[in-house]
């Protein structure tokens, strides 16, 4: 593993079980937890807060030399083992508690720590110091008999442990010498003898993910990669309301004092057509439709569509600063909601129609879709035909100017075609030439306008020759041929004027904050299959199996990569990225005539 990424503050793992997650690093440390939802604010902000340390929990090792931590194979436990200079050891075993109970899936807010020693003995010291109010202020803390309360604001949350609080509350080093165990979570006694419990929980736990890889579909090839990837895209599901948000943090900036940091703990609309096909490739069936369910109750019926919703669909994303937080490695801002939600970005009408889709053509969801599911996505398409060569802030969210982006357009009549599909395959033969219709017209115009013959490519904006990497969509969603000359110059143009060794820019005209410095994982995917599509298949898994390297140790990835060092940088763990690699890995599969297989 490239030795940057392992000096990198993003060498994180991610536990969570659809209710809650946080993001813990190799020596331990839980450094990012928002409680009780993915965008509620943080107890543990340790990630954002600068030099200050505050917001996290974490168990130090006196004089420790060494670590390892990993993920527990086909699951979302962590262990981590700390060694000391005399070879006295300690393992800690972190999850979020969820597996099958009373007939429905138990998975409460919670965050479970078991501590063990391994060798020798072990002087230790547990610290816990959550905060509220974005690190406005360290919580108050209470001791009960077996348990401390924090609280601040209008946030408390409840340690349970079998050690003894006093150790906590005077962060006392002591002598490990049996199993400690940590609950904490609600405002909410455990039940039952504490050691049983989490022990139990952690069996039930282990047993629910590996029984869920079980029936995973994966390629022949990069199963491991595919799976993790799946497991992440899993955690990001926020499943009360069925959301998928974009990333678990905020504010990770796309390169640092860039000042390109945003909160990403929402729902994009545009995300949902690529994670959707990765969800339906692997076979994740119920969380795909409950994302679908989610989707369609954000955007039927309530007016004008925004690109971005939370996970509770209805509540506002207004953007503002968190003044006491420091920044990522101190680079501010850090920002709490996200103005993109008042853009225009057209693409988002044909993601959801694509990211619908699957209700009419996948027989194993439970529930088809109908002629009456066809007329409520009707006014999107209709929207789409309208909108399609309107200027938008389009794909990458410019927040200083608008164009009519290629993309955007594309996305458009990729929603009218697909229409006019779900209208053939419901026997609905006038709404199917209607559509059809529209999406020839728009089609046209992308053709005719899209193209540089300066360039001699498609570029990113109508009338433009800047290049942009979502123009090599435009063959996997069907607008052009993979043969057309005029697509595979694109392709070629593109891996070398936007490529940076290997990383692939999405642009490299300065933009509202300058030229950008980082490179998008997921263009880099775009480009793998761009070249794969145009038949540079040995190019494409020489550049597939590099984009595995870029993974941090628990085999996760960011929005962003610095093409100089390797080192990830932007929010994390990105879906967009993780949902690349599933599709890219499906896409190089060797044996094409193989199915993928479920268990």
């Amino acid at each position: 593993m490239n030795q940057q990424i392992h000096d990198h503050g993003l060498d994180l793992a991610v536990i969570g079980n659809g209710a809650t997650a946080a993001l813990v690093n190799p020596r331990g440390r839980i450094l990012w937890w928002c409680f009780p939802r993915f965008d509620s604010e943080p107890v543990f902000c340790r990630l954002v807060s600068g030099d200050v340390e505050h917001g996290f929990a974490d168990v130090v090792l006196e004089q420790q030399v060494s670590f390892q931590s990993e993920y527990l194979r086909n699951s979302a436990v962590v262990t981590t083992t700390l060694t000391d200079s005399n070879g006295a050891a300690i393992r800690i075993t972190d999850f979020a508690p969820r597996f099958y109970q009373f007939g429905r899936t138990f998975r409460p807010p919670h965050l479970v720590r078991i501590i063990e020693p391994v060798s020798g003995l072990p002087r230790i010291t547990v610290r816990v110091r959550p905060v509220y109010g974005y690190g406005e202020g360290i919580m108050e803390r209470a001791a009960g008999s077996n348990h401390l309360r924090f609280s601040g604001g209008s946030v408390t949350v409840r340690l349970t442990t079998d050690m003894p609080l006093s150790f906590i509350d005077r962060e006392a080093s002591f002598v490990l010498t049996q199993p400690i165990h940590i609950v904490i979570g609600s405002d909410m006694p455990v039940e039952r003898g504490l050691e049983e419990t989490c022990r139990e929980f952690r069996d039930r736990t282990l047993m629910y993910w590996r029984e869920w890889v079980r029936r995973l579909a994966v390629p022949p090839e990069w199963q491991d990669e595919t799976i993790r990837a799946a497991i992440t895209l899993k955690l990001c599901s926020y499943e009360e309301t069925g959301a998928v948000v974009a990333a678990l943090t905020t504010s990770i900036p796309e390169s640092p004092g860039s000042g390109r940091n945003w909160d990403y703990r929402y729902c994009w609309l545009r995300d949902a057509y690529f994670v959707v096909q990765a969800l339906n490739m692997t076979a994740t069936t119920r969380t795909m439709e409950n994302f679908i369910s989610y989707i369609l109750t954000a955007v039927l019926g309530v007016g004008k569509m925004k690109p971005v919703y939370g996970v509770v669909p209805s509540e506002l994303l207004v953007e503002r600063l968190a003044p006491h937080l420091a920044g990522y490695r101190g680079s501010g801002p850090v920002r709490i909601g996200n103005d993109a939600a008042i853009q225009d970005q057209h693409d988002a009408y044909g993601s959801i129609i694509l990211a619908a889709a699957p209700m009419f053509f996948d027989h194993r969801l439970p529930r088809m879709g109908t002629a009456e599911l066809f007329h409520i996505l009707e006014p999107l398409g209709e929207q789409a035909a309208a909108l399609a060569t309107v200027p938008d802030a389009g794909i990458w969210e410019y927040r200083g100017r608008k164009r009519v982006h290629t993309h955007s357009a594309a996305m458009c009549w990729a929603g009218c075609r697909k229409l006019a599909a779900i209208a053939q395959h419901l026997n609905l033969t006038e709404r199917e030439a209607y559509w059809h219709g529209h999406a020839k017209t728009i089609r046209e115009a992308i053709l005719q306008e899209a193209w540089s013959a300066k360039r001699n490519a498609f570029t990113g904006a109508f009338g433009e020759d800047d290049l942009d990497a979502s123009v090599l969509l435009l063959a996997g969603m069907g607008l052009v041929s993979p043969e057309d000359p005029r697509f595979i110059s694109t392709v070629m143009l593109i891996s070398r004027e936007l490529s940076r060794e290997r990383h692939v820019m999405r642009y490299v005209t300065p933009d509202d904050f300058g030229p950008p410095e980082s490179a998008f994982l997921i263009c880099r995917f775009w480009l793998i299959d761009a070249l794969a599509l145009i038949g540079r298949q040995e190019e494409a898994r020489a550049w597939f199996v590099d984009s595995m390297g870029l993974r941090n140790s628990y085999g996760l990835l960011a929005e962003d990569v610095n093409p100089s060092t390797g080192a990830l940088w932007g929010n994390f763990p990105q879906t967009y990225s993780m949902a690349g690699l599933i599709l890219t890995a499906f896409h190089l599969a060797r044996n094409t005539e193989e199915r993928p297989w479920q268990n």
